[in-house]
């Protein structure tokens, strides 16, 4: 029997392709509305995904890395993906919400409650994506701060955001226990609303943050809402090693995927945490059909839309989705434990993804028929759906 593995979506506006939002199917004057989002989020429930992801970020899209451009062909302007999350939340009861959230110029404080907030109007299944900037114009937002011009191709000169970026998740998840489990006594009788002794002091100080806490925002209802990262390099694979719980990494075949599933498994014994659960999902960027030749039409013409083939950190895959589930189980057996699927255009690759290659996955036995159900609320969670056990907290019984 095939072990059945992980499957998320990444969602960034009309798709992934610059020029999806012009094909017939799109809903590009939509694209700032609750609904639209809310249809998405569905989607994916209806797939039964473990999550989605949202894009964000604190600049507007851009082609190049940095400055950015003049185009007005392509989309630009978002929302807040945390707001998002949290507003299809009460419409979905199964599928995990993971927004991205930028943590360079940002503070912890602020992120943590807005993620705590997140878990419990979706009922524990909040998380988020934590990223960097790197773009010195997305500084000039802020005025706190420069950001001196980095190479990409030099990895090195990425440690201190992706160190801060460290810190910053260390300040999350100690906010997040700043709450013991039960500080809430809600005694009308006593009135005693909560038990001061079981709020904590985090008293955080690091290089890049002094926090002293506690949240004013009650432990939330997964303990510790889901920490995720993508990462592309060494530098970004130890932060996940140190910090996260699920790394999203861009493999180019099943060769490449193992080598990296072994420096993220070498990263995360060296951050002591190798008897821990770290989850592996490789990012793919989808166009999908029924015939192999419509899925690469459709892609040739957003390609002459834009004037430029599109290229992806991630490897683009142009098929059907029995194509897609073969390469998914081949790449599972280099240590994969899931994957994070780009549709390239939506709805069209969205749609793919729930109601073709989902079926597809299910019939070799390779994916869910279900969300679980029973007696376990913990099951219902995403660190549940995802085999996570709930974090002890590391305050419970310490002194205020």
């Amino acid at each position: 029997m095939s072990i059945p593995l992980h499957l998320a979506v990444a969602l960034d506006g009309a798709g992934w392709h610059p020029a999806a939002w012009r094909e017939p199917d799109a809903r590009p004057t939509e694209l700032f509305t609750a609904g639209y989002w809310a249809d998405l989020a569905r989607e994916a429930e209806t797939g039964l995904l473990d999550f989605l992801t949202i894009e964000d970020g604190l600049g507007l899209q851009t082609t190049g890395f940095d400055p950015p451009d003049d185009r007005v062909d392509e989309v630009r302007g978002r929302l807040d993906a945390v707001l998002i999350a949290a507003r299809v939340a009460p419409l979905t009861r199964h599928v995990g919400l993971v927004p991205t959230t930028t943590v360079t110029h940002t503070e912890p404080f602020h992120a943590s409650k807005a993620i705590a907030t997140l878990d419990y109007v979706s009922s524990g299944r909040g998380g988020v994506r934590v990223q960097v900037s790197a773009r010195s114009h997305e500084a000039t937002h802020f005025g706190r701060r420069t950001i001196p011009p980095i190479s990409l191709d030099d990895p090195g000169a990425l440690t201190d955001l992706f160190d801060e970026a460290a810190d910053y998740v260390e300040v999350l998840r100690r906010l997040w226990d700043s709450w013991e489990d039960d500080a809430e006594i809600r005694d009308a009788a006593t009135g005693r609303f909560v038990d001061r002794d079981k709020l904590h002091y985090i008293d955080f100080a690091g290089r890049f943050f002094s926090v002293k806490g506690p949240s004013i925002t009650p432990r939330p209802p997964q303990g510790q809402p889901l920490v995720t990262a993508l990462a592309h390099a060494t530098i970004p694979y130890r932060l996940a090693a140190r910090s996260a719980d699920v790394v999203y990494v861009t493999p180019s075949d099943a060769g490449s995927a193992r080598a990296i599933v072994d420096e993220v498994r070498s990263e995360q014994a060296a951050a002591g945490r190798g008897s821990e659960t770290l989850h592996v999902f490789a990012d793919l960027v989808v166009f999908l059909d029924s015939d192999p030749r419509t899925a690469a039409d459709r892609k040739a013409r957003l390609d002459e839309r834009a004037g430029a083939e599109y290229t992806s950190d991630a490897r683009i895959f142009t098929g059907t989705p029995a194509g897609l589930a073969d390469l998914l189980r081949e790449w599972q057996a280099a240590g994969l434990s899931g994957f994070r699927l780009r549709p390239g255009s939506i709805p069209a690759d969205l749609t793919a993804i729930t109601r073709g290659l989902v079926p597809e996955l299910q019939r070799a036995d390779a994916f869910r028929r279900a969300y679980p159900a029973g007696d376990d609320p913990w099951a219902g969670t995403l660190r549940g759906l995802l085999g996570l056990a709930r974090p002890a907290n590391r305050y419970a019984g310490a002194a205020s």
